[in-house]
């Protein structure tokens, strides 16, 4: 899977909100999920290198975020 790291980027950057409304209620704390993404960042998206629980993190919570489609990136909740 390639990853599009501007869109990464932004959304542990700026939609950190997102990211915290989606782990609400879960047991995850939303810098968890950040950091799994920082560490993508840092790795030129390489999914690969994430170990279980980190790749768990990232396809429950930062895939979704990431698949919106365009026009919802840059509405206001």
């Amino acid at each position: 899977m390639e990853l599009d790291l501007y869109q990464l980027r932004n959304l542990i950057s700026k939609r950190r909100d997102e990211i915290e409304q989606s782990v609400s209620g879960t047991g995850y704390l939303a810098r968890t999920v950040i950091g799994v993404g920082t560490f993508l960042l840092d790795n030129e998206g390489n999914v690969d290198l994430l170990s279980a629980k980190q790749l768990a993190t990232f396809e429950k919570f930062l895939k979704p975020l990431l698949e919106l489609p365009h026009h919802q990136l840059t509405r206001k909740s």
